[in-house]
């Protein structure tokens, strides 16, 4: 696939970013703590699956921070996989499959057999929990003896009402208060990039496949510790959270 050489990709992926950023301020800071714990584990040059990669924000930050790693970035989104591609497209340390994570040949299509490090952040809360266990049994056979899964996205408890009420009552007036100040919100910037003439025909068919909003399902911290231990993981628990999101790391 060849994508333009003429679009400011780097513009989009901030444009991302900032949309991103209105539904999690604290995003940044999940990100520092995942490398954090991808050094920790396989030092300055690792070899790192982004999974569902979308624009490639996880292997952006990944870089900048260690300079001789390598990724693969794995997604199935058109237009998103569009912005990553142009982004790093003289980038030979990088790598783009597109791939449907519940097709269960989407493993062959990666260029190596194991990683270090498989990372991914607010894109599997996409999936329902039986498609979950079955992906994780998948990056168990994937992930290197010693190497890690680290996950950042929406795990709720929902033995504490009061407080996810309170958490999610918080969220919506921050929001409100940044659309006030003209951040875009999740439609908003899809439908400036429909309008895109690079992105629109890629845009469409990213609709035509996933739908306008997750169809998937969002099981507490817990549940996914106990999912990635059945499923082939040593060891799992969160290593950061905030009220409604956690970063949990599963160690092969």
């Amino acid at each position: 696939m060849t994508v333009s050489t003429g679009t400011d990709w780097l513009a989009w992926q901030e444009s991302w970013d900032r949309q991103q950023e209105w539904y999690m301020p604290d995003r940044e800071e999940r990100f520092r703590i995942m490398l954090d714990m991808v050094e920790a584990f396989a030092g300055p040059r690792p070899r790192v699956l982004d999974l569902a990669c979308g624009t490639g924000t996880i292997t952006a930050r990944l870089l900048a921070r260690f300079p001789d790693a390598t990724s693969t970035g794995v997604d199935l989104d058109p237009a998103l996989l569009t912005i990553a591609r142009g982004t790093f497209a003289d980038d030979d340390r990088v790598t783009f499959v597109e791939a449907d994570l519940t097709d269960p040949g989407w493993p062959d299509r990666l260029p190596y057999d194991t990683y270090d490090a498989v990372l991914t952040a607010t894109a599997l809360h996409w999936l329902r929990k039986d498609a979950l266990g079955t992906l994780y049994g998948r990056l168990a056979g994937l992930v290197r003896d010693g190497g890690v899964f680290l996950n950042a996205d929406h795990m709720i408890d929902d033995t504490t009402p009061r407080i996810n009420a309170a958490e999610q009552a918080r969220r919506r007036a921050r929001r409100e208060q940044a659309r006030r100040d003209g951040a875009l919100d999740w439609e908003q910037w899809w439908a400036l990039a429909a309008q895109d003439p690079v992105l629109a025909a890629p845009t469409a068919r990213r609709f035509e496949i996933y739908g306008a909003h997750a169809d998937g399902e969002t099981p507490s911290a817990s549940w996914h510790a106990q999912a990635l231990r059945a499923h082939g993981f040593g060891e799992a628990r969160p290593v950061w959270c905030s009220p409604s999101d956690t970063l949990l790391l599963a160690l092969k």
